[in-house]
């Protein structure tokens, strides 16, 4: 099989097949990023059918929603597409009961478990809204759910949300925000046989450098999630000819930034920091916001108290951001497993998909 969308797309999916089952449809339904129509279509043509949803749909993203008049709305989300596939599809069911394939692990296996909801839960004691969206592997200016927030932010509104991003069937609260700023400083060319004739910008990073290697993490605590800051450079580039002093030296640095800081207060931190480090210019070059958990809220402590186990802090960026940008608090909470995501090898042990099932279930029915 190539890295390619293959020839042959379903028809339908049966939203009476168990969770497992439903992953595997999923997964043989390929919709690598920029491709998910198919699928959409046959979610939306899915989803139609239950007499207890709203539909609607905006582009290739599909957002289906209960209207019981419950105290509280809950956000159930997750992206529709793939990577590329590589020889990973059809899936394949072992005898040690793991399912392989492109999408078990990020994220069909969590959309089986959203669409095993919707179609099993017609009356829950929270209402409900299923958000299932596309383009989520690529740029992020391409996001689906970035899309629908922009167009219908009303579709995303509720109290709480749950993104079904891989997480090993364990609860991960929120997300760190994560800034990318380039900082450029200039020198004097001079013929390296003279340096002293010019002024080396590559030696002019030092101090930068220096900071960085000082530089010392936040890590505090939100809704009892510790979260833990970095700061460090990802790349650095000079230099003009092997006998000449550079005059130009641009370090580009990361921050990874816990979500009780703006984006803004992210910013001006960073400009703090190398306030007195000789940088000429320093320039954004990518920036999203963290997410706060939100587990002091009431639907999040009857969620955590219904999954089990303990919360822990997201350090990576997801989605969730997006619904904290809406005022909405929100958590990861997925079957797969987030160390094999993207993988050729990507696989999900169906155990996980029943469990996340059977505890939202349980969250959501008693």
């Amino acid at each position: 099989m190539s890295e390619t969308q293959p020839d042959h797309v379903p028809a339908a999916l049966d939203l009476t097949l168990d969770g497992p089952a439903l992953t595997a449809a999923l997964v043989d339904f390929p919709s690598i990023s920029g491709t998910e129509k198919p699928l959409a279509d046959a979610i939306e043509e899915a989803l139609r059918a239950l007499p207890h949803l709203r539909v609607d749909r905006h582009g290739n993203n599909v957002v289906a929603r209960t209207d019981l008049g419950r105290p509280e709305r809950v956000v159930l989300a997750g992206h529709i597409d793939t990577v590329p596939i590589a020889d990973n599809v059809p899936s394949r069911l072992d005898e040690e009961g793991v399912l392989w394939g492109c999408g078990t692990s990020d994220m069909k296996s969590g959309v089986a478990v959203q669409l095993r909801i919707a179609a099993t839960v017609p009356a829950p004691n929270r209402d409900l809204t299923f958000v299932f969206y596309d383009n989520e592997e690529v740029a992020a200016h391409l996001n689906g759910l970035g899309h629908v927030a922009e167009a219908h932010p009303d579709w995303l509104a509720g109290d709480f949300a749950i993104l079904l991003e891989p997480s090993d069937g364990e609860v991960e609260g929120g997300c760190q925000g994560t800034l990318r700023v380039k900082l450029r400083l200039t020198g004097e060319r001079a013929h390296s046989a003279r340096s002293w004739m010019g002024s080396n910008a590559v030696h002019a990073a030092a101090p930068i450098l220096a900071k960085l290697a000082a530089y010392q993490p936040r890590r505090p605590v939100i809704d009892g999630l510790e979260y833990h800051e970095g700061l460090n450079a990802v790349g650095i580039e000079g230099g003009v000819a092997t006998n000449v002093i550079p005059d130009a030296c641009v370090v580009t640095v990361n921050y990874r930034y816990a979500p009780d800081r703006s984006m803004a207060e992210a910013e001006a931190h960073v400009r703090e920091v190398f306030a007195d480090c000789g940088v000429a210019e320093i320039t954004v070059d990518d920036h999203t916001g963290g997410a706060l958990p939100g587990l002091s809220h009431p639907a999040a402590a009857a969620f955590m108290a219904a999954v089990g186990g303990a919360a822990k802090p997201k350090f990576g960026w997801t989605d969730v951001s997006r619904f904290s940008a809406l005022g909405v608090p929100a958590v990861n909470y997925g079957p797969g497993e987030p160390l094999l995501a993207h993988k050729r090898d990507e696989r999900v042990a169906v155990e996980r998909i029943t469990h996340c099932e059977r505890r939202l279930y349980d969250w959501l029915t008693a």
